[in-house]
């Protein structure tokens, strides 16, 4: 069984506390206005998927295909859509807004984001090089990143060496993360330790691939009329991989 992931936004890191007093770094998720806005379907597309919408925008700043499916599918257009491939007892139906108790304390989850960019760096940022030495004739090449090719074979530098460019910027997935809590009343998640990108970046939550699951709810949890409720079924039941 494969359950759906969420949209959430990075608001920043903090600091809790367990029931004994020790201190945990968490980063807090904030879950806002994530909504399921469609399906996909075995048979009409070849696999089983949750479309998931994340802060409505205006129509202004939708592209046109976009805004056409959003008005097809009759719900308002998002700026950050993302599809959740799932198995058939997870489909959930398009209209649900969805709450941060889709998680629960203790699980583990996969956290996929883009990082921080940090322009065109050097070898020793970029790779961690040790550079050259500060003396002994070294004279202004004590960051270089030394010889890059070879002389007449094979005559060019070799594909994936590891030399200055851009750094950062790029989609990172950091796995096995655990739950330290979830604020339901304020949709917030909070994961112990840290996420990629920077505050306000969206962020990917999923269930941990590697990890085994159990006590989760079902297709998921929805808020109804203050309430919580979980659609479908009330039964718990084991996510493996």
């Amino acid at each position: 069984m494969k359950r759906s992931g969420l949209i959430t936004t990075k608001i920043g890191m903090t600091r809790l506390y367990d029931d004994g007093g020790v201190a945990h770094p968490v980063t807090v998720l904030s879950v806002g206005d994530c909504a399921v806005i469609g399906n996909r379907t075995q048979e009409k597309n070849g696999y089983i998927a949750n479309i998931l919408g994340m802060r409505e925008a205006k129509a202004k700043h939708v592209a046109k295909p976009q805004l056409a499916a959003a008005e097809k599918a009759g719900v308002k257009p998002y700026r950050k859509v993302v599809e959740f491939r799932v198995t058939d007892e997870c489909v959930i139906p398009a209209g649900t807004q969805l709450s941060a108790s889709h998680f629960v304390a203790g699980q583990f989850v996969d956290v996929q984001a883009t990082s921080k960019g940090k322009g065109f760096q050097g070898a020793m940022k970029r790779h961690n090089f040790g550079g050259k030495e500060a003396t002994h004739g070294v004279l202004k090449a004590h960051r270089s990143i030394g010889s890059t090719g070879m002389r007449e074979w094979p005559g060019r530098v070799l594909k994936g060496k590891k030399m200055p460019g851009q750094m950062g910027n790029e989609t990172v997935t950091v796995q096995n993360l655990k739950v330290f809590g979830v604020d339901a009343s304020e949709n917030l998640i909070f994961v112990e330790g840290a996420v990629p990108g920077s505050n306000g970046t969206f962020v990917l939550v999923t269930d941990a691939v590697k990890k085994e699951h159990k006590d989760l709810p079902v297709p998921t949890v929805v808020v109804s009329n203050e309430t919580e409720q979980v659609t479908e079924t009330t039964e718990t039941e084991t996510v493996a991989e």
